[in-house]
């Protein structure tokens, strides 16, 4: 019998891939509880491996923005499949834009010798998943970097993931040079090319002969996959929906690669059918994170109004105000994003794509409204006829009797609306509800 907690789930989506088959992975790239609470209901109705990835600011070995290292998040994440009743082996850990990202105001040697520390601490409390990001410059770096100062970076935080790595020859790692923004674009996007298939076979080469010239070139079956730009991004109001009609040539510069494919960052908002596209063009990694906390803020929104029509104002959450006064109390989480009126602000706060909300929402104050308003509704009951005005496609499934009218599962199953499609263009033997055909 095969041992499920050490079985090479990626290895597996990868060899499926290459084999022909139009199949992909979602990763989950939150550190919300009740999007990850989400994310493991959708897999368990999908029947997929579930990939859940921390950010390099969100999570580091000084705790990052969340205040968690590396073994807190796998701990937070394994505590809520347990309360979920989803099967620990069943998840993919892995840290995402792992390189000097935080420290880009610092020189190349004290940026780097933390990068490694970083690499080294994801390695070591079990990641399976590790995307070695050297693109960005650093203090006294010439710009744009060349691919082979990136790749002879790479290859140090590969040497270090290595000799940190729980279970030795575990690892699969990401590659590549031209590499999304981390959460979406700050500023508008006026036009947005795809990578130049010259740029990524130069890429490729560039990391190899890094990591041979680094006695690493065994480890090059585990590179699991190379980042470029196939021409989707969203910023505040816009979203870049994927042409493949741009990406001929470069769908096919891993044709010759038998263990890699392509990994797509900032796919939130995608339409099923653009997501279904991307696997089938060989961007067989799928990455969403603002998207799910975007979906969260909208069924906690539609709750608050809901809570506004059944529970008397001295009792309510004001969970929108609440969150209005945290966000205000500390601009400095928003507003170098947002730009314009203070009525323009205000918008882009609650309401842009980009989503910098998320930062705020676990803080204490919030948490606490959030927690009185499922109470509140959870003891008043929720109608069917206020599910039907706020939040219609959980209204469908209750009066299916597939979903409770209990808050926190409409909340919930609010967020799953934003993975379903992930599912549908993942798992070929789903569809765009993310339950099995």
């Amino acid at each position: 019998m095969t041992d499920r907690a050490s079985t090479d789930h990626l290895g597996a989506v990868i060899a499926a891939h290459k084999a022909g088959e139009a199949v992909g992975i979602t990763s989950v790239c939150s550190a919300h509880p009740l999007v990850l609470a989400a994310a493991m209901r959708e897999a368990a109705a999908s029947g997929s491996v579930l990939l859940v990835e921390a950010t390099s600011n969100q999570v580091d070995q000084f705790g990052g923005y969340t205040g968690m290292r590396p073994a807190d998040f796998r701990d937070l994440v394994h505590r809520i499949a347990d309360d979920e009743g989803f099967p620990r082996d069943a998840i993919v850990l892995g840290g995402d834009h792992l390189g000097p990202n935080t420290w880009q105001g610092e020189p190349e040697g004290p940026a780097m010798e933390k990068a490694e520390d970083l690499v080294r601490a994801y390695a070591a409390a079990g990641y399976r998943k590790i995307h070695l990001d050297c693109s960005m410059p650093l203090a006294g770096d010439a710009t744009p970097l060349p691919d082979g100062v990136v790749a002879g970076r790479a290859a140090r935080l590969l040497a270090a993931a290595e000799d940190s790595a729980a279970e030795p020859g575990s690892i699969r790692y990401v590659i590549g040079t031209e590499v999304p923004v981390p959460g979406g674009a700050h500023e508008t996007i006026d036009a947005l090319a795809p990578t130049p298939p010259d740029a990524a076979r130069a890429t490729l080469v560039a990391h190899r002969e890094a990591f041979e010239r680094a006695g690493l070139d065994d480890v090059w079956p585990r590179i699991m996959a190379l980042v470029v730009q196939p021409g989707v991004e969203f910023d505040h109001l816009r979203v870049v929906d994927y042409d493949r009609s741009r990406t001929g040539e470069l769908q096919h510069v891993l044709d010759d690669e038998p263990d890699m494919v392509f990994e797509a960052h900032s796919t939130d908002y995608q339409l099923t059918e653009a997501l279904t596209a991307l696997v089938e063009d060989h961007w067989a990694v799928l990455k969403v994170g603002p998207g799910l906390t975007f979906a969260l803020r909208e069924g906690l929104f539609a709750l608050a109004a809901i809570e506004d029509q059944l529970v008397t104002g001295s009792e309510r959450s004001d969970l929108l105000e609440v969150i209005e006064r945290v966000m205000l109390d500390d601009p400095s989480r928003w507003e170098r994003y947002y730009e314009g009126t203070p009525d323009e602000q205000r918008i882009a706060r609650r309401f842009s794509y980009s989503d910098r909300m998320r930062y705020s929402l676990p803080e204490p104050r919030i948490e606490a409204a959030v927690d009185r308003l499922l109470a509140n509704l959870a003891r008043a009951g929720v109608p069917e006829p206020l599910i039907s005005q706020y939040l219609p496609a959980q209204y469908a499934r209750v009066r299916r009797g597939l979903l409770t009218a209990d808050p926190r599962a409409l909340l919930l199953d609010r967020v799953r609306d934003a993975l379903r499609p992930y599912s549908a263009a993942t798992r070929p033997d789903t569809d765009s509800t993310g339950d099995p055909r």
